[in-house]
């Protein structure tokens, strides 16, 4: 938002449909291959390796790691806490959202759409706080990109699916580019306000 890409709902939508086809896309696929069975460490390397930004993959393991204290209060399960055991410093935030939703009995499209679905709700979020956004007009490009996100949900069931099958090189590997340079950007920051 800082370098100019996002100045008012019509680039936002832009943005947020870019992000929704990439790091949502991947994202909703561990989540949801996480749902089937698919072992959380392998899809935890497989989160690192399609997260070339090392700001993006310390965000993703931070956010997992509190998602991780709420799921392991909430929803007791084996798996988080031999996961929490596996990686102290956490693993990666839609591998942990993915074990979240089986714990609490939730199916794959569920954890799908929920990562899909924080794909853009977060960037919405913020620039109603950084931006001053009308939040109607944020809440507007959400229901505008909410038939994409049902198909993002599904398209990454699809694939977890076949990660069920084939495993994890079978995960989508959409790449944003600009995203993972802005978030170095972001990280050399002296003050930030959130963690992207």
């Amino acid at each position: 938002m800082k370098a100019g890409r996002i100045t008012g709902a019509a680039s936002l939508e832009a943005f947020c449909r870019g992000r929704l086809h990439t790091a949502g896309l991947v994202s909703a696929s561990l989540a949801a291959a996480a749902v089937l069975g698919v072992d959380p460490a392998a899809l935890d390397a497989a989160a690192d390796a399609r997260t070339p930004s090392p700001a993006l993959r310390i965000a993703g393991r931070k956010l997992g790691r509190q998602l991780m204290r709420a799921a392991r209060a909430t929803w007791p399960l084996g798996e988080l806490e031999a996961l929490a055991r596996e990686f102290p410093k956490g693993a990666h935030q839609p591998v942990v959202l993915g074990l979240a939703a089986r714990a609490a009995g939730l199916e794959a499209v569920d954890a799908a759409y929920c990562a899909a679905y924080e794909s853009v709700s977060g960037p919405a979020s913020a620039t109603v706080r950084l931006l001053s956004l009308d939040p109607f007009d944020a809440t507007g490009v959400l229901a505008r990109v909410a038939p994409e996100v049902d198909r993002v949900a599904d398209r990454a069931v699809e694939a977890a699916r076949r990660v069920v099958d084939g495993g994890v090189d079978a995960l989508p590997a959409a790449s944003a580019p600009l995203l993972e340079i802005s978030a170095e950007v972001h990280a050399a920051w002296a003050v930030r306000l959130f963690a992207s």
